[in-house]
């Protein structure tokens, strides 16, 4: 009988451990890109050369989530044949699908969509609008909360798009971004993705770094690549600028940290690098 209630006793341990370690939180491998809009102006670099070399890093680098910038609704709608994914995210010009977007791609069988929305970076946040110094152009942030199916995790993930002329629009978008980060939040864990335009060091940067942890500095392991992500499709020149950048709330881990330059005939599939994080929620 003792052996029989010992055998019974480890395999009950043996299914907690089993079931605990299913609920176990999972790495997340989160990338921020600037996939460059699709226009004929880019030569050989046109969007139909680089679209084939964008969804193969994407699937070959197994990313889970992907915050795009500046993708028009033909490039959006390219990204939608990878099977298994989904993606949030509306057009700057329109609310709709005109114009460049901040785009949110997701992987269906690993997360929910719980909420999402969309805001412009200027002072009338809910509509289509430019402010403070911005000229050429409407800038967006979009926003999605997650489920992670596995454990029950949610949190968030911003793809936004800083102005590249303006200082003062840069600025307050920043101070505009750590707002709406502590407003849709709501103390949960928070993923600040994007193309800010800007370079660490700089006053927007300063400001989303007071608010919230730069995954490049809090890498375990040494960040991977080089530290500028704009290539310009230059493949001969190095890339000095680091204007995309993942930012997180306290408490998420960033296991690894790299910028893929990955290439194709001496062809870059974006004049952005990709940012990835391996992410561990709390």
């Amino acid at each position: 009988m003792r052996g029989t209630e010992t055998v019974k006793r480890l395999l009950a341990l043996l299914l907690l451990l089993m079931l605990a370690g299913a609920t176990m939180a999972q790495p997340i491998n989160v990338a921020t890109w600037n996939l460059r809009l699709a226009t004929p102006d880019d030569g050989p670099d046109v969007w139909a050369h680089r679209k084939d070399m964008v969804k193969a890093l994407i699937t070959f680098h197994e990313f889970d989530i992907v915050a795009t910038q500046e993708g028009l609704i033909n490039q959006l709608r390219d990204l939608d044949t990878l099977p298994g994914w989904a993606r949030v995210g509306v057009g700057r010009d329109d609310g709709k699908e005109a114009g460049e977007s901040s785009a949110i791609f997701f992987r269906t069988a690993r997360f929910e969509l719980r909420r999402h929305g969309d805001f412009w970076l200027s002072a009338t946040p809910e509509k289509p609008s430019i402010s403070w110094d911005s000229r050429c152009c409407n800038r967006l942030a979009t926003w999605a909360e997650l489920r992670d199916k596995a454990t029950g995790r949610e949190f968030l993930v911003f793809s936004v798009h800083f102005d590249h002329e303006g200082p003062v629009s840069r600025r307050e978008s920043a101070k505009l971004m750590v707002s709406k980060v502590r407003e849709l939040g709501a103390g949960k864990p928070v993923i600040c993705t994007g193309d800010y335009n800007a370079e660490p060091g700089s006053e927007p940067i300063a400001t989303m770094r007071a608010a919230l942890r730069d995954a490049r500095d809090e890498s375990e392991t040494p960040p991977y690549g080089p530290e500028g992500t704009f290539n310009g499709f230059r493949i001969d020149t190095p890339a000095d600028r680091r204007i995309d950048h993942v930012f997180l709330t306290p408490g998420i881990r960033v296991l690894k940290y790299g910028v893929l330059t990955d290439s194709r005939r001496g062809r870059f599939p974006s004049d952005h690098f990709p940012v990835v994080a391996r992410l561990l929620l709390p």
